[in-house]
């Protein structure tokens, strides 16, 4: 055992959902399920309505309606309610 502590020890596993492909693919399936039901119920208004959906919009009508993806291109920046007005 060291002398010393010298902090956490960070021990990464890659590919924990190919473990247990069956309950992984379900969670995503859970997590995802509800926006593809208001996309397709309600259609893009889901996304005016949605914080969750909004956030993941990344161009509307060739417009980049997502800040951090603009910034990181160096590009213009166009909110989604003035694409959408």
């Amino acid at each position: 055992m060291p002398t010393h502590y010298s902090g956490p020890t960070h021990y990464c596993v890659a590919n924990i959902p190919g473990a247990v492909p069956l309950t992984s693919s379900q969670a995503v399936n859970n997590a995802t399920l509800p926006f593809g039901l208001a996309l397709a119920n309600t259609g893009f208004a889901s996304v005016l309505e949605n914080p969750h959906l909004r956030a993941g919009l990344n161009v509307y009508r060739g417009r980049l309606a997502n800040k951090a993806v603009a910034e990181s291109l160096g590009l213009p920046f166009s909110p989604i309610e003035q694409a959408a007005a």
